[in-house]
């Protein structure tokens, strides 16, 4: 007899509402991204580069969240890209954020009561200006000859 396990991944409505709600006007402010369910959770991307991906992790399958269980709820997790210039601050971080276990210049950070949105758009921006194209970067920026986006 053959047994086949299937392990249970979150979906888009695994994220606690109130944390889509404060993540979709700051994506969505960003040119040309879109927002898509993701194999786990729901990200936005840039053509086909993502650039946040937020996500309520299995504890059989990412046991190193276990820590951060609160009234025997999973947190939310968002990754983004960081400059590979300021990872070393990422890796040396503490509690909510930490350096994903793949990638070069993947962070995350552990969203809930405690998170400085202010400081997460931020680093959905820095993401967004790493996996976007230059022109559209310097949209956001205002680093190019185009002028800023509202201007």
């Amino acid at each position: 007899m053959i047994r086949v396990i299937v392990r249970r991944m979150s979906g888009p409505g695994d994220v606690p509402p109130q944390i889509l709600e404060r993540l979709r006007p700051i994506c969505r402010g960003l040119p040309d991204i879109y927002e898509e369910p993701a194999w786990i959770g729901v990200r936005w991307r840039i053509r086909s580069r993502t650039v946040a991906h937020v996500y309520v992790p299995d504890p059989d399958r990412f046991p190193a969240y276990a820590e951060h269980v609160t009234d025997g709820e999973m947190p939310a997790v968002m990754t983004f890209r960081v400059p590979i210039e300021d990872m070393l601050g990422v890796a040396v971080a503490r509690f909510p954020f930490f350096q994903a276990p793949w990638g070069t210049n993947v962070a995350a950070v552990i969203l809930g009561d405690h998170t400085d949105w202010t400081e997460i758009a931020e680093l959905i921006t820095d993401s967004y200006c790493e996996m976007a194209p230059k022109f559209l970067a310097a949209r956001v920026t205002g680093t190019a000859s185009s002028p800023p986006v509202g201007r």
